[in-house]
């Protein structure tokens, strides 16, 4: 089971941040990557029916054989990771936002959270900023409309500039130094942020930790790969715009197209 594949999906091409980094830290091991862009964003969706869209991708992941799943959406760990490892045997591994690093390092006592409305809405985000927010303002804002253009390939629009100005200008007034990406398409914007945002601002988001735990888990449960040659990486999209994914992801990759 070893040589199985790291199964990741994602409403959409965001999750591929994710997987960078696995890939970056795993490089050995094969992978599946399933992007649901048919149905994203999920977080303008019922918790009722995000569940059942993650349940219906791990499904899939697990019929293709994979060893692991990484579900490489902040909305949908939130929201179903608990019933999703409830229901399926292999390891889940899941996202949140990185609020406890930025709360912990903060100086200023402010920082800001830009996520989606299932994800800042769900009761696991809640735990999360109850757990670290003592003292600290906490700045949420709902990112709509950024998940629609970075599916359209438009990070660099005049739009998607306005959007994250007026994002982030309630953070800037209440002197946040630490903003946290709360869904995995938004490290895409990053070089946008930068050019915004003043330079004493920390932007940070999960993608390495998930990296560094699905690396401790696979070694945990003995399901590293052992071959030394470079892993075989698929890429499953169900819509036909194939531009996105491969402009995200950079290089030659075997992106298919797939209807569910």
């Amino acid at each position: 089971m070893n040589t199985q594949p790291i199964g990741l999906f994602d409403s959409g091409v965001g999750g591929t941040s994710i997987w960078k980094e696995i890939h970056s830290l795993l490089p050995h091991e094969n992978t599946i990557y399933l992007a649901d862009s048919k149905h994203a964003p999920y977080g303008s969706k019922s918790k009722e029916n995000i569940i059942e869209l993650s349940i219906k991708n791990t499904q899939y992941l697990v019929d293709r054989g994979c060893k692991i799943i990484v579900v490489a959406c902040n909305t949908a760990t939130t929201n179903a990771i608990s019933i999703l490892r409830d229901r399926f045997s292999i390891p889940i591994i899941g996202i949140e936002p990185a609020i406890k690093p930025a709360a912990l390092k903060t100086k200023t006592k402010a920082i800001g959270i830009l996520a989606t409305q299932g994800t800042l809405s769900s009761t696991l985000f809640h735990q999360t900023t109850d757990l670290y927010s003592d003292g600290i303002e906490i700045v949420e804002r709902v990112g709509e409309g950024l998940v629609p253009l970075i599916e359209e390939g438009k990070i660099n629009s005049e739009e998607m500039t306005s959007l994250l100005k007026l994002y982030t200008k309630p953070m800037l007034d209440s002197n946040i130094d630490y903003l946290v990406l709360g869904c995995t398409h938004y490290p895409y914007l990053i070089p946008q942020l930068i050019k915004l945002l003043p330079t004493n601002i920390n932007i940070i988001d999960s993608g390495a930790a998930v990296a560094r735990h699905t690396k401790a888990i696979l070694e945990e449960k003995q399901l590293i790969n052992p071959k030394k040659t470079k892993g075989v990486n698929t890429f499953y999209i169900n819509t036909k715009n194939k531009q996105t994914i491969a402009t995200l992801l950079g290089g030659d990759h075997d992106i298919k197209y797939l209807d569910f």
